[in-house]
């Protein structure tokens, strides 16, 4: 039975795989902005995580100072109750010194677990912060050669239109020059005709 969801597992997974391979195929851009929105959201809970781990460091560094100065403490009120004759509070107090004493060194180990915890964290912390600073990078560069492709797509396009129809253009143009030239005789000829006009009637 087990190997058999093992090989529903791993058949699966090739086609998650799979599928991915011809998305990037496709659409390399796509896949890397995935890939970098999850990087990003990883990045920010190890940052999380070292922030609650710095806290904890804290509050452990905090606990040993208080368990070693209640364990010198009693040591010392044992000798004070020692030189009293009090000999039951003398066993109170060395008590309490030995539970402080190993709390003490419980917390300090403890404290030095957490130290070496951090460092592991904050080392995959900046790596995770290369890795992402090269990923924004390879966007760049995705995206400057998926530019140059768009412009030499649309480049090609034109200069294959104006093969196609090479004086089209041209034609268009002439055409143009032609009316706005007949435009402006129809409104000179106009112009001169009332002229003379107004002139016929003056020396009338």
């Amino acid at each position: 039975m087990t190997n058999i969801f093992t090989r529903m597992k791993d058949t699966f997974m090739a086609d998650i795989h799979d599928a991915l391979d011809k998305k990037e195929e496709k659409n390399p851009m796509a896949l890397l902005n995935q890939y970098l929105r999850e990087s990003e959201q990883e990045t920010e809970n190890v940052q999380k995580l070292i922030e609650r781990q710095y806290k904890l460091k804290q509050e452990f560094e905090n606990e040993y100072e208080q368990a070693k100065n209640m364990a010198e403490k009693r040591e010392r009120q044992a000798v004070v109750a020692e030189n009293a004759g009090e000999e039951e509070m003398k066993e109170f107090a060395l008590a309490e010194q030995e539970a402080y004493t190993n709390r003490a060194e419980r917390l300090l180990q403890s404290k030095q677990e957490t130290d070496q915890q951090l460092q592991e964290l904050e080392h995959k912390y900046e790596e995770m912060k290369h890795k992402l600073k090269d990923m924004h990078v390879k966007r760049m560069e995705l995206m400057g050669r998926e530019n140059i492709a768009r412009a030499h797509h649309r480049m090609d396009r034109v200069s294959k239109e104006a093969s196609e129809q090479p004086y089209s253009r041209f034609t268009e143009l002439d055409r143009h020059m032609e009316r706005l030239e007949e435009q402006i005789q129809r409104s000179y000829r106009k112009s001169t005709f009332d002229s003379k006009i107004r002139q016929l009637e003056k020396n009338q």
